[in-house]
C-alpha cells in the first residue's frame, strides 16, 4: 500500500474532478504490476496495473489507495477489469464516498467470491486525496488560503505595494501550488490594483485553473489580465451588477455568475457550491484582504499557506485580513501547525483549523 500511495501522488494535479490513485498487483509474495492515475479521462490506476501484470494477477492481490469504481463514467468501470483478471483479494485504503461508488463497489466483488479488506493505509490515503474526500462529502472545494508577509505580519507597505516581499524559491513554490489547483480566486479590488493575470509562471503546468474574481457589481475591467484567453474566466457577481458590465465582461470571453447577496458581497457559500457542482475540487484564494477575511470569518478555509520573509514593514503596512476582526483572544479561532519549511531565505508555515468533535 504504501507504493501504492507513492504512486498515486505522481497524479496529483492532473487528475481532478477524479482522485489521485495508486495500485499495486502482488502475486506470490513479488509485484507483477503497478499503475497510477493520470489524468481524468483516461485508464484508471487498477487497470493499468492488471494490465501490466496480465496473466500472473490470476490468484494474486490488488492493492488500491480508493476502493474500485464500479460505475460507467468516462471509463469502464474498474470492478469489471478486477473480475477479468482473476485477483482472488482486493486490498483498498478507503471507500469512495462519491455517491456513485460508495460501497458499491466493495459489495460487487464481495459478491463475485473476492476477499475485500477496507482500511489498510487509510490514514495516507485520506491526506493524499483530501480535496477530492472533502468535495464528495461536502459538495464543495477544498479552500487553501494563501498569502505572503513580512516577520511582523504585513502583506503590503503603506503605498500597498508588496513586489517582491519573498524571495524567487518561494514564489516558484506558490506558482507550483497555484498549476496544481482547480481554481484560483481573488476578489476585484485585487484586480483593480494590481491587474494579476492568475496564471501559473516558471513552472510545469499540465493545465491552467480556473480564475474566479468575486466581484459583487461588476467592476472588473473588460480589458483586465485576468480576462484574457490565457485560461477561463469566471465573475461572479450579484444582481446589483449593472446589466452593460455584465454584457462587456461576457463579450470579452468572461462567464458571469450571479449569485445570492448576503450584506451587499457574494454569497460564499453559495459561490463555493457553485464551483463544486462544476467539478472544482480544490481552490487556491489568494486576496485580497477583505475577501480573505470573509472566507476566514465564515469558516471556509480548510488549510493556510503563509510565506514569511525576513523583512519588517512596520504598524501601518497591510494586513492579511481586513474587515473582520476579534474583540477578544477567547473568541479566536485556533490553528495548528501542520508543516514549517525553508525555502530559499524564507518560510512556508502551513497551518489547519482546528476542528471540534463532530465537524469534518
Amino acid at each position: 500500500m504504501a507504493l501504492a500511495l507513492r504512486l498515486a501522488r505522481k497524479g496529483l494535479g492532473a487528475t481532478s474532478p477524479n482522485p489521485a490513485v495508486g495500485a499495486v498487483v502482488v502475486a506470490q509474495g513479488e509485484v507483477v504490476g503497478t499503475g497510477w492515475h493520470r489524468r481524468a479521462g483516461t485508464a484508471h490506476a487498477e487497470v493499468i496495473a492488471l494490465g501490466a501484470a496480465g496473466q500472473a494477477a490470476r490468484g494474486g492481490t490488488l492493492y488500491v489507495t480508493l476502493e474500485p469504481c464500479s460505475h460507467h463514467g468516462r471509463t469502464p468501470p474498474c470492478v469489471d477489469a478486477v473480475l477479468a483478471a482473476g485477483v482472488a483479494r482486493v486490498v483498498a485504503a478507503l471507500v469512495d464516498p462519491d455517491p456513485r461508488v460508495g460501497g458499491r463497489g466493495s459489495a460487487a466483488l464481495t459478491a463475485a467470491g473476492v476477499e475485500v479488506d477496507i482500511g489498510v493505509g487509510r490514514a495516507g490515503a485520506e491526506a493524499l486525496n483530501e480535496a477530492y474526500l472533502l468535495h464528495r462529502r461536502q459538495g464543495r472545494p477544498f479552500v487553501t488560503g494563501k498569502w505572503a508577509a513580512s516577520a511582523d505580519g504585513a502583506i503590503a507597505a503603506v503605498d500597498r505595494t508588496s513586489q517582491w516581499i519573498t524571495g524567487p524559491a518561494a514564489r516558484r513554490d506558490a506558482h507550483r501550488l497555484r498549476a496544481a489547483s482547480d481554481a484560483v480566486c481573488v476578489g476585484v479590488g485585487t484586480v483593480l490594483a494590481d491587474n494579476p493575470t492568475l496564471t501559473p509562471r516558471d513552472v510545469p503546468a499540465r493545465r491552467f485553473p480556473l480564475r474566479v474574481v468575486v466581484d459583487s457589481r461588476g467592476r472588473t475591467p473588460p480589458e483586465a489580465n485576468v480576462v484574457n484567453g490565457e485560461a477561463p474566466t469566471l465573475i461572479a457577481v450579484t444582481p446589483a451588477a449593472p446589466a452593460a458590465s455584465v454584457k462587456a465582461l461576457t463579450a470579452a470571453g468572461a462567464e458571469v455568475l450571479e449569485l445570492p447577496a448576503k450584506r451587499g458581497r457574494v454569497a460564499l457559500p453559495a459561490l463555493l457550491h457553485a464551483l463544486g457542482d462544476r467539478g472544482v475540487v480544490s481552490m487556491l484564494l489568494e486576496g485580497g484582504a477583505h475577501l480573505a477575511g470573509s472566507f476566514a470569518a465564515n469558516g471556509l478555509v480548510d488549510r493556510y499557506l503563509v510565506y514569511v520573509a525576513p523583512m519588517l514593514l512596520g504598524g501601518d503596512g497591510l494586513r492579511a485580513f481586513e474587515g473582520w476582526s476579534i474583540a477578544t483572544i477567547a473568541e479566536a479561532p485556533r490553528l495548528s501547525f501542520r508543516s514549517v519549511r525553508r525555502i530559499g531565505d524564507d518560510l512556508r508555515l502551513e497551518l489547519r483549523p482546528q476542528r471540534r468533535p463532530g465537524e469534518g
